[in-house]
């Protein structure tokens, strides 16, 4: 969770807001709300900046020593993790999306049961169905059958970036040329003809180009 959302809290509460209706705001479960007041002095006594800086000294404090000593790596703390959402909803792509490929992308692995990542997010497994199929039509994860427990497995695989430059693509042509069909509906003389052309040819080149550029760097993801 960011300072400025803990700020938001606390000027929630301040207006007598219900965590409900905090969580609302900031698109956010109810139960994180509720959880990260409760860890930080209740209602009545939530400060932000406070709270900030006792997270980040939990976070501090779990980097478990036993897990170094035995050669694991390092887990994303927290706040590490929030930030690479935040980057993510910035760039358009739904919360909840975000937060389900983020917790794919720091998974030792790259998979994850939908079970699983509706226990490690605490949210409905409808939220993450939702969340899983945007990413599946982006390219961003693929799907697997476990045939051992009869249950989709949701992937993230070293050709996932490349898959989802392919399906940006073709979603990005299927523009290009449907303005310049348009144009050439509208004919020659027509303004609207003229702007919709330009776009449709631009759009086509660059897209061409971002292809081209992602076949030949894809040697890098192997």
């Amino acid at each position: 969770m960011t300072q400025q959302e803990r700020r938001h809290i606390a000027a929630g509460l301040a207006h007598g807001l219900s965590y409900a209706e905090i969580a609302r705001r900031l698109d956010r479960p109810t139960s994180t709300i509720s959880r990260e007041i409760a860890r930080n002095g209740g209602a009545h006594a939530y400060r932000p900046d406070r709270a900030h800086r006792a997270t980040a000294d939990r976070a501090h404090r779990a980097a478990p020593a036993s897990a170094r000593a035995a050669g694991r790596p390092r887990e994303a703390t927290g706040d590490e993790i929030v930030e690479i959402v935040e980057i993510a909803v910035r760039s358009g792509m739904p919360r909840m999306t975000a937060r389900v490929h983020v917790d794919l992308l720091l998974s030792e692995d790259g998979r994850r049961t939908a079970a699983e990542l509706a226990r490690r997010l605490e949210v409905s497994p409808a939220s993450v169905s939702v969340a899983v199929n945007f990413l599946l039509q982006q390219g961003y994860v693929r799907r697997e059958r476990d045939p051992h427990r009869r249950r989709d497995v949701y992937v993230v695989d070293d050709d996932a970036w490349y898959h989802s430059i392919v399906v940006s693509v073709r979603q990005t042509l299927a523009s290009a040329h449907a303005a310049m069909d348009a144009a050439e509906a509208l004919g020659p003389d027509n303004p609207a003809a003229r702007r919709l052309s330009k776009a449709g040819v631009f759009l086509e080149r660059v897209v061409h180009d971002l292809k081209d550029s992602a076949d030949h760097w894809r040697p890098l993801l192997s």
